[in-house]
């Protein structure tokens, strides 16, 4: 279905949303009141995706989210079977909170492992959640001790723009390899948090300037928004690109990727889990996602 609307044959990687449920409450989290939706892909219901995006997309890794992942009470087969039976690179996003047991289970499968952060000490737990800076860290010691890659994310917000620099640091004290940087949006949570924000947009010219001056070990991606100019308000025409990077299945089995890729309308597809297909209808209540381009500073 996809292919036939937008032309696109080939998808890299699937973004996987597990479910909504968290055992966190950050104050800048997008997803908002959904953390409470009982919403969440069953274990046939994800292995399902998983092969026909492989099967008819040519979809080589997948990155799994939540909410949180690791609260997922089926973790282990999907990730199993993602890695043996599918032949997929698998990454999974977290905050790391309590992980080990379940990390050393799925740790031969494993590719990646990503923590989220927003800082150090304080300024993380009070964003995210108390104790949950320590907790984080020893995720990534415990990963390295596993042999399991690791990188970090943080959503650069007016608390803790001043800590890129020291958090990637102390990152890469811990051998993380890559520390992604996302812009915060005032959607979810953060919508109730304005003084999040960071309203001067040359700060984030000086971040930028800061990160290009700082000669890291650790590789850091920053959103193309993080720039004094934005990201493109343009979409590419409706025909776009034969190959995208990425699209996104949340919960309910909404399917999202960038504008920029396939067109402004186009993007609104869904997995009907009953089905095994995907369809193509719209998300009245949903507002599209842009998935923008990234810049790279620090190690290659």
């Amino acid at each position: 279905m996809i292919g036939e609307i937008t032309g696109i044959r080939r998808i890299r990687m699937l973004y996987l949303q597990l479910l909504y449920r968290c055992n966190f409450e950050c104050l800048h989290c997008f997803h908002g009141k959904r953390l409470q939706h009982a919403d969440a892909f069953t274990t046939d219901e994800a292995i399902n995706l998983l092969t026909l995006m492989r099967d008819q997309y040519g979809t080589e890794a997948v990155t799994l989210l939540g909410g949180e992942p690791f609260v997922y009470r089926d973790l282990t087969q999907v990730v199993q079977y993602a890695k043996r039976d599918l032949g997929l690179r698998v990454e999974i996003c977290t905050n790391g909170y309590r992980i080990e047991r379940r990390l050393t289970e799925i740790a031969p499968d494993l590719d990646l492992l990503r923590v989220s952060l927003e800082g150090i000490g304080s300024t993380n737990d009070q964003i995210r959640k108390f104790g949950s800076y320590r907790s984080a860290l020893s995720a990534l010691e415990i990963a390295q001790h596993l042999g399991v890659r690791t990188g970090a994310t943080m959503t650069v917000t007016s608390r803790n723009i001043e800590e890129v620099l020291p958090l990637a640091r102390v990152l890469q004290g811990y051998g993380v390899e890559q520390l992604k940087l996302h812009c915060l949006r005032p959607v979810g949570n953060a919508a109730a948090h304005p003084e999040l924000l960071i309203t001067e947009p040359t700060a984030y010219t000086g971040l930028r300037g800061r990160l290009d001056a700082a000669h890291l070990e650790i590789e850091v991606i920053v959103d193309e928004d993080l720039s004094e100019d934005g990201a493109p308000k343009a979409c590419l025409p409706d025909e776009g690109p034969v190959e995208i990077e990425r699209i996104e299945a949340d919960p309910r089995g909404a399917l999202t990727m960038s504008c920029k890729a396939v067109g402004k309308d186009s993007h609104a597809f869904w997995y009907d889990k009953l089905a095994d297909h995907i369809d193509h209808r719209p998300s009245p209540t949903d507002e599209l996602t842009l998935a923008v381009p990234d810049v790279v500073y620090g190690r290659v």
